[in-house]
């Protein structure tokens, strides 16, 4: 999952079978020169070193003792000289809004050419300093686990919060922006990346209402409280109108007895379960009997009316919004600097990928109904495949097609988290020249004692980024992975150097300019960027500490979680090979629709066997993993995924529908009800029962609006880029530097700096997508989804 950077005037935003064992040379395997070693006396090469601190608590304890003095001096978390206490967050806010005004009052004082030539760089600046807080403490108040410090990143973010708004309504920055854009003598001065951020920059003014009257503007400003109000509202709200059944024990005989342990309660016949999470999931997939799944199914997608209402409110509110900023509908305002770029594109991608994906949905159904019919010995009337019955028949044909020759959990032992970690950095080495060292921590650096952190180096400039891996559960801590982007890259100017020295004449200029977080400086070109420092967040369990004649046992992951690991990484690398100079287009800060695409790729490169014979080995006997248990894996895997993609696209659609002028203009009143059954009757392969409400779970609506498309599309261009770039894995090209360097020259070192378009168009070298528009976004469809 990737999390949205901070909305500061730019807001940018889950295989062919064959044995091919790989021999990795020396030079590959040990990536960097002998370091120190652990307390065991044996020398450990940097590559060695990065698989045993995720795998070895000892190995973590020495590693840190040894690497860190004791009397070091405490700092700041993420080395952040503000931050050594809780209240520091509060003084770090302070402090911007402080240099976030003397910014604004550079930029409207502007009059010279000169003055005026520098507003892209004081306006990304300005977006910088606010976005150093923002991220960090929406990173904290969602992580940390001590309640202090939540707390007062809380409150930072809702002081810097208010005061970004203030800023998106300013209309003197926007006239200045226009203004020297307007000037020809100017804007042939600005690099391509300063004019991009000029052109982001003024259509997101564009979107907060600035150009309007006074009244209109507080208009606008209610409204989008209202909207953000009502969205908070339907997601906390989000629960069925009945939350247990009750069956009969002959009903739930076919479920597992420890899923069942889990029911809500007991009585003489049977048990009550509930109507949504892990018992009623599992249910669907199990239950024989046809109507208890009918029963339940349609419980655990009936909403209250008051959720119903709560989410029509929203559609509503959204869709004054959008007109009141002059755009016909919500979908029209947020897709404008999207690739899609508006509704009839997003519409024309869905309906060529739906059409794709039919002969493989159909093949799905016939296959299914083919085992209904096997299951019913004497049909009562004719037999069709229904809304309740694809979980429970894709569950069965999974389930025949797992081979009984091995534990399902067997898979897990080649899976160490070291190893992993390691198999990355070889991956990342290969393809781009980067690779990952374990990094000192210094005493206050991190939130937990269990975070490690990295530094990634590059092979000819050294050290480019920090990446802080929150991998471990702890109580409180979410499940869900997620990417965190707590600074970006951009490029710090010598003026303010300059103004550093003169604020604060005791204090080391760099500690001030990027508050002593990472920095990196290049002396032949003498200019000083500050790095990205990323955090990864995973939720997973914690090595076993060796007893006396047992050996530790380290962190085993299942394929699913490997993949989710290689997706999460995929946002990581683009922030870190995405420096720019200016942040506001640095690393995942592209275009949305845009931004899944390194971490969708991502999920081919974890299944070639090629990538996989970099480090999948058993954690006891060193033993390469057989591909064949991942070609089996796949199968299982891409069973019904034909039906999935359908689902999904079925969402989009809906998310299309529900933000287009619908919610203001449709006869009758609008009825979110009846627009879903429109798009399941017009695109779906099986009817959506009348007696159901299930947008009132559709808690994507609030977050995406009208860009839930993303996922599909991306995985459409993840496809083709794995065909056409990686040649398919064939031949080694998954660990080719050639592949590699093509979509780091191409995508990832452009940030959002590169029209999405023309990023693509130069990685598949087809000049026919340089343009974007309806027939590029068909074309994509055609692709398909091939995972």
């Amino acid at each position: 999952m990737l999390k949205p950077s901070c909305p500061l005037i730019r807001a940018p935003v889950r295989r062919p079978p064959h044995r091919c064992p790989i021999v990795i040379p020396q030079s590959r395997r040990c990536l960097a020169v002998a370091t120190a070693g652990s307390s065991t006396g044996f020398r450990k090469t940097d590559d060695d070193i990065l698989r045993h601190v995720f795998d070895s608590p000892s190995v973590w304890h020495d590693f840190r003792l040894i690497r860190v003095p004791a009397t070091e001096k405490p700092q700041g978390m993420f080395c952040n000289r503000y931050l050594t206490r809780p209240e520091g967050f509060l003084d770090l806010s302070q402090a911007t809004v402080e240099k976030c005004q003397r910014l604004v009052a550079t930029v409207k004082e502007a009059s010279t050419r000169e003055e005026r030539c520098l507003i892209p760089q004081i306006l990304d600046r300005l977006s910088d300093s606010l976005c150093r807080v923002l991220d960090m403490a929406d990173f904290v108040r969602s992580t940390h686990p001590d309640h202090r410090w939540r707390q007062a990143s809380i409150q930072a973010h809702a002081m810097l919060f208010q005061f970004m708004n203030v800023l998106n309504t300013t209309p003197h920055l926007k006239i200045q922006l226009e203004s020297a854009r307007s000037d020809p003598d100017i804007e042939a001065r600005w690099n391509d990346e300063e004019k991009m951020l000029a052109r982001i920059l003024l259509i997101d003014f564009s979107k907060s209402a600035i150009d309007l009257p006074d009244d209109k503007r507080h208009t606008f400003v209610d409204l989008s409280n209202r909207v953000r109000q009502l969205g908070t509202k339907f997601v906390e709200d989000m629960r069925p109108e009945i939350s247990t059944i009750s069956f009969h024990n002959r009903q739930l005989k076919d479920m597992d007895p420890l899923v069942l342990q889990h029911a809500m309660g007991r009585h003489r016949t049977g048990i009550s379960i509930p109507t949504v999470g892990p018992v009623a999931f599992t249910a669907l997939r199990s239950m024989r009997d046809e109507a208890a799944r009918r029963h339940l199914y349609i419980a655990g997608r009936t909403a209250p009316k008051s959720q119903l209402q709560t989410l029509q409110d929203f559609l509503q509110t959204r869709a004054m919004v959008a007109n009141l900023s002059g755009y016909p509908s919500y979908a029209d305002m947020n897709l404008s600097d999207k690739l899609a770029h508006t509704p009839a594109a997003v519409n024309s991608f869905l309906s060529v990928l739906s059409k794709d994906n039919e002969s493989q949905v159909r093949q799905e159904m016939e296959e299914m109904l083919l085992m209904k019919k096997n299951e019913r010995e004497e049909p009562d009337g004719p037999i069709q495949i229904e809304a309740w019955d694809r979980d429970y028949y894709q569950t069965q044909q999974a389930n025949k097609q797992r081979s009984r020759s091995r534990r399902p959990d067997l898979m897990s032992a080649y899976f160490s988290l070291g190893t992993v970690m390691q198999g990355l950095s070889r991956l990342f080495n290969l393809l781009y020249g980067v690779r990952f060292i374990p990094a000192p921590i210094s005493p206050g650096e991190v939130w937990d004692p269990n975070v490690r952190r990295l530094d990634v180096i590059d092979e000819t400039e050294g050290r480019i980024a920090v990446l802080y891996c929150d991998l471990f559960a702890r109580p409180g801590k979410s499940p869900n992975p997620a990417h965190y982007t707590l600074r970006c890259s951009r490029r710090i100017h010598s003026s303010e150097f300059h103004e550093a020295s003169y604020s604060f004449p005791t204090l080391d200029a760099m500690q001030v300019v990027n508050d002593g977080m990472a920095t990196a400086h290049n002396p032949t070109a003498n200019i000083t960027y500050q790095l990205p420092t990323i955090a990864l967040i995973c939720d997973f369990p914690e090595p076993v500490t060796a007893s006396p004649g047992n050996a530790n046992e380290p962190t085993l992951l299942s394929f699913r979680n490997v993949q989710t690991l290689f997706h999460e990484m995929g946002h990581a690398i683009h922030s870190i090979l995405g420096r720019t100079a200016c942040q506001v287009v640095s690393g995942t800060r592209c275009a949305t629709d845009f931004a899944e695409l390194p971490s969708v790729l991502m999920e081919h490169f974890v299944a070639d066997p090629h990538v996989l014979a970099l480090f999948a080995r058993h954690w006891q006997t060193d033993v390469p993993l057989p591909y064949e248990m991942v070609a089996e894996q796949l199968a299982i895997e891409r069973k019904g995924q034909g039906v999935e993609t359908e689902h999904q696209i079925l969402l989009a659609m809906l998310d299309q529908a529900y933000h287009s002028d619908l919610p203001l203009t449709m006869p009758g009143g609008f009825d979110s009800t009846k627009v879903l059954q429109d798009v399941w009757d017009r695109y779906g392969s099986v009817r959506e029962p009348r007696e159901t409400s299930a947008q009132g779970f559709f808690g994507h609506l609030v977050e995406y609006g009208g860009m839930y498309y993303s996922y599909l599309f991306d995985r459409a261009i993840a496809g083709k880029v794995w065909e056409e770039v990686f040649r398919g894995g064939r031949n080694g090209g998954a660990v080719s530097r050639e592949g590699g360097q093509r979509l780091r020259d191409e995508v990832l070192k452009w940030g959002g700096s590169r029209d999405g378009w023309a990023c693509l168009a130069g990685l598949l070298r087809d000049e026919r997508l340089k343009d974007g528009g309806l027939e590029a976004m068909a074309e994509v469809g055609k692709w398909g989804v091939k995972d």
